[in-house]
């Protein structure tokens, strides 16, 4: 399966959501469907999840890392994930839906017990290392 995420950030801070369904933050993103490529997915998961108030440009997402692991949700489904970094200021207001419970701007003082496996194993680290986050 192929998922898709994308990194926003503010003043050293990474932008997650917690989903109403799962205990722990997860990227912005979600499953890419049939026909779609990566890039629609991430774009489509961005307005589905930041709401219809978050306003971004299209054309600075930039693809920066893909890995393979298995799906946080069962634990036994394979998932190719594509992670996108904004390059950009995410600007408008955020809103909460039906799927997406809470926003959260996150730095390493936020501790990981907060974090899917995704963001505590691949993203956070990446992050920490290009200094993308405090």
């Amino acid at each position: 399966m192929k998922v898709v995420g994308t990194m926003f950030f503010k003043d050293e801070k990474l932008l997650i959501d917690k989903p109403r369904k799962r205990p722990t933050y997860q990227m912005i993103g979600g499953r890419v469907e049939e026909g779609e490529t990566e890039l629609e997915a991430a774009i489509r998961e961005c307005h589905e999840e930041l709401g219809s108030n978050a306003i971004f440009d299209e054309s600075l997402l930039e693809l920066v890392m893909e890995f393979d692991e298995i799906a946080t949700s069962d634990g036994i489904t394979p998932i190719h994930f594509y992670v996108y970094k904004y390059n950009g200021k995410l600007t408008g207001e955020l809103t909460t839906s039906e799927e997406i419970e809470n926003f959260k701007w996150y730095d390493s003082s936020c501790g990981t017990d907060i974090l899917s496996n995704t963001l505590k194993n691949e993203v956070v680290p990446y992050c920490l290392q290009k200094k993308l986050i405090k």
